[in-house]
């Protein structure tokens, strides 16, 4: 399905032409846009979670990770 906007038509007003096309075919489901923002604040609120979480047990998951490859390397 091809839309087609006739801007200058004898008596019209281009930019009026622009806005009442854009009207008429804008997207009738609102909420979509409103889905995906909340999408993007609970990727941030991870995100930010992650880095402190890294930020306060970086030391303690280091020694973690240093332990288990020292004791993956003794038993190979």
């Amino acid at each position: 399905m091809t839309h087609h906007l006739q801007i200058g038509k004898e008596g019209c007003n281009p930019l009026t032409e622009l806005v009442r096309w854009l009207t008429e075919h804008r997207p009738a489901n609102e909420e979509e846009g409103q889905g995906l923002a909340e999408y993007a604040l609970i990727l941030a609120l991870i995100a930010i979670v992650a880095i402190l979480s890294l930020i306060f047990l970086g030391d303690t998951i280091n020694d973690l990770m240093s332990f288990i490859g020292s004791t993956v390397s003794e038993n190979t």
